[in-house]
């Protein structure tokens, strides 16, 4: 470990109490001038170090620095962390890694997008500071053979992950969208890597976009807001990743009964556009394979599933 991870790592252990640079030398066995050359080190990366005459170096709360060391600190399941300041959508890169050869299971995170993508080739707004841009790379699995089910895994482990962590009671817009108090503050987006010659799903991406405290929205985004709390996002990237890896390591009815409780869409009045045609609806439940059970107006009853499909609630 390098002295300013070292450094780092005791400041962390810490909490917010200050500790002296001639203690930080001493525990670390390294002079105090090599200790300030750290510090400095992790103050240009963007570390708050607070520092006061008499009492020597804290490492503030205010921190949130995002980087592979801070998020890999926050997973309990192994993989490979990609972190970039700047990238046009984590989704695409998670491609590009698998096209390179990464086959194992990867976290790719970035500060920004600027091409960030949602579904039916919609863009996401992804700016920098005030969100979380992430893509889990996982590998087919019992669970995980629909894009139904990959995305309804996805945003139950946002909604659990913003419930350990904060007091917000998010809902789920069916089939992936992630609402709180009716505007939409997080977008999934899961994409198959498919093998041509065995026609076979090699690789899942799922990606989610959640805005923190994004405010400022451009005038073609709409009903957008954020979750409006102070978290450390690297925790919550972590949060996540933990949360969705569970999820697709077990079964599916672990989480479907989760799924429907947090549905904003059961027994609302609905319409929805298939085929270019609009029709209303009444939203009635979610199957065992997350799709949308609906009831006509001759009182017939279908179910949508996820690709074919735009619903929204309907106005009454």
């Amino acid at each position: 470990m390098s002295l300013k991870n070292e450094v780092l790592k005791y400041l962390s252990d810490r909490d917010d109490s200050f500790v002296s640079g001639e203690e930080l030398a001493a525990r670390l066995g390294k002079s105090r001038a090599a200790v300030w050359k750290a510090i400095r080190s992790l103050r240009s990366e963007g570390y708050i170090i607070d520092a006061q005459t008499n009492k020597g170096y804290r490492l503030s709360p205010e921190n949130d620095v995002l980087n592979s060391d801070e998020i890999e600190k926050h997973l309990d399941f192994h993989c490979k962390v990609y972190y970039y300041d700047s990238v046009d959508s984590t989704n695409t890169q998670a491609k590009r890694l698998i096209n390179e050869g990464e086959d194992g299971v990867i976290l790719v995170v970035a500060e920004e997008q600027t091409a960030g993508r949602g579904r039916q080739g919609k863009s996401f707004y992804s700016p920098s500071k005030t969100g979380v841009y992430l893509s889990l790379v996982v590998h087919p699995m019992t669970g995980l053979q629909n894009a139904v089910t990959a995305t309804t895994a996805a945003s139950v482990a946002v909604c659990r992950a913003i419930e350990s962590l904060t007091d917000r009671k998010p809902k789920i817009k069916w089939v992936n969208d992630v609402y709180l108090d009716d505007k939409k503050i997080c977008g999934i987006l899961t994409e198959a890597v498919t093998d041509f010659e065995t026609r076979t799903v090699t690789s899942v991406i799922v990606g989610i976009g959640l805005n923190i405290s994004t405010t400022d929205f451009p005038q073609d985004v709409e009903n957008a807001s954020c979750l409006g709390v102070r978290l450390e996002r690297s925790g919550l990237i972590g949060a996540i990743a933990n949360e969705l890896n569970s999820v697709v390591q077990g079964d599916y009815s672990d989480f479907i009964d989760y799924y429907r409780s947090h549905s904003m869409i059961i027994g609302e009045n609905i319409y929805y556009i298939e085929n270019g045609v609009k029709n209303q609806a009444r939203a009635v439940g979610i199957d065992s394979c997350g799709g949308l059970e609906i009831e006509l107006a001759d009182s017939s009853r279908t179910v949508l599933r996820s690709g074919e499909i735009t619903i929204r609630k309907e106005k009454i």
